[in-house]
């Protein structure tokens, strides 16, 4: 169907949005801000505050709960999380409008798929959507996933119609193909930054204070992480608790990290530099390194929490060593997937190159991780935190993910504000300057 034509058979179409958190928000301004009437609800108690909040917006229409949306729109998308999906459709899915198309903004698309064929009538065609960054970054140029489940090729091209507004760069999987990916993407990074989060608060630390983590790298790890920490704890618990994929991979970074750190206090410096460098060959060897670094040095000092030191202090970086053994051991490479990659796995995947792609300075922190004890109580706490995350996916344990990162998160509010001013200035930097 030719674009004109296809507009022109969606004048009246009506957009419904189950769950108005901050991503459901972002797709109700967009949408709506692109001429698309849009039916929206949250939790009944957010009914009045809704409205409020949306008072001035005439093409957002607030409902009180989701049978009124789904009865009254044309193309409903659920924006709830990933662990209440299946609870949330089975309440609200019997009552779609005849012949709707259906779809969710989910990080897992396993249970999002289970509870849609599960609930939803026969008449209504499934197409999942996922936009690959928060709601807090801007849509243009990222990754967004659309997934034809269940649908005719005409409801498919609706859906993308309607996202069309975003100007994202449309990328089209199956729901399996889309976990699988995210998983390769997401689920050892966030390991990563939650178990750091972690070490620090174990410590006590606001790491942009101690001078080793202060320049370079360390910025990265530093905003990044408490980027991770000012979202909400849900987003997180559901990739990787949910995500049928993610389990192994946190399961072998949490392993990764355990026996490198094992080598490195045994002072097993040719075991430990022969893993490295074989799991850096694996990762980084297939490239073709003609290029520039994915990141700079310029560009990585310039963004920082802290007072940089005239002279760089040591550091093993066990996190990112961990990471691309990580990925060695699970065969992953993690270009193979940078289409569906997020700013924040684009970041983790330049400072591991800049690390690995410089062999001084990766031979420097191989010699720091065996020789250089300074830190140990620090790799400890980290090595403990990485374990401690691996438990809680292993055992599906949603409760206990919360009240980790519940408590680290509180931990580190009070710098929220610095961090996500500083922390989106280096990401919008960054990105620019990196390689397409």
């Amino acid at each position: 169907m030719a674009s004109q034509d296809l507009a022109t058979s969606m004048e009246g179409f009506v957009i419904g949005i189950i769950g108005m958190g901050d991503m459901g928000k972002m797709y109700a301004k967009r949408l709506s801000a692109a001429g698309w009437s849009v039916n929206a609800c949250d939790r009944e108690e957010k009914y009045e505050g809704l409205c409020e909040e949306f008072a001035d917006r005439k093409q957002i229409k607030i409902f009180p709960n989701g049978h009124l949306v789904s009865r009254a729109s044309d193309y409903i998308i659920y924006n709830v999380e990933a662990a209440s999906i299946g609870k949330v459709v089975a309440e609200y899915g019997p009552s779609t409008k005849q012949n709707a198309i259906v779809g969710g903004q989910t990080s897992c698309k396993a249970p999002e798929i289970e509870a849609f064929e599960k609930y939803l009538p026969e008449d209504v065609d499934i197409v999942c959507c996922h936009s690959l960054h928060g709601p807090h970054v801007d849509p243009r140029g990222q990754p967004l996933v659309i997934i034809k489940h269940r649908a005719s090729q005409e409801s498919f091209n609706k859906v993308e119609h309607v996202l069309s507004c975003l100007n994202s760069k449309h990328v089209h999987l199956s729901a399996a193909q889309h976990d699988r990916i995210t998983a390769d993407t997401q689920a050892v990074t966030h390991a990563a930054f939650l178990s750091m989060g972690k070490a620090w608060h174990a410590n006590a630390q606001f790491p942009w204070e101690i001078a080793r983590y202060v320049g370079g790298i360390e910025n990265v790890k530093i905003n990044l992480t408490l980027r991770i920490y000012s979202q909400k704890w849900h987003v997180y618990a559901g990739l990787a608790i949910l995500n049928p994929y993610a389990k192994e991979q946190i399961r072998q970074y949490a392993q990764s990290v355990t026996e490198l750190y094992k080598l490195m206090l045994g002072g097993h410096k040719e075991e430990f530099a022969q893993r490295i460098r074989n799991a850096g060959a694996a990762v980084f060897g297939s490239r073709s390194w003609d290029g520039e670094l994915l990141l700079q040095d310029e560009v990585l000092d310039r963004f920082s929490l802290g007072k940089k030191p005239e002279t760089p202090l040591p550091n093993n970086h066990l996190s990112l060593l961990a990471m691309v053994d990580c990925w060695s051991q699970l065969g992953i490479v993690p270009y193979d997937h940078m289409i569906c990659s997020t700013p924040l796995f684009r970041l983790w995947i330049g400072v591991t190159e800049y690390l690995f792609r410089k062999p001084a300075l990766l031979e420097d922190v191989i010699r720091i991780a065996i020789e250089d004890d300074t830190f140990r109580s620090d790799d400890l706490e980290f090595t403990f935190a990485a374990r401690g995350w691996s438990d809680c996916v292993t055992f599906g344990d949603f409760e206990s993910w919360k009240d980790r990162f519940v408590s680290t998160q509180k931990f580190f509010e009070p710098r929220f504000a610095d961090a996500t001013k500083v922390g989106n200035e280096m990401m919008k930097t960054i990105l620019e300057n990196t390689r397409k």
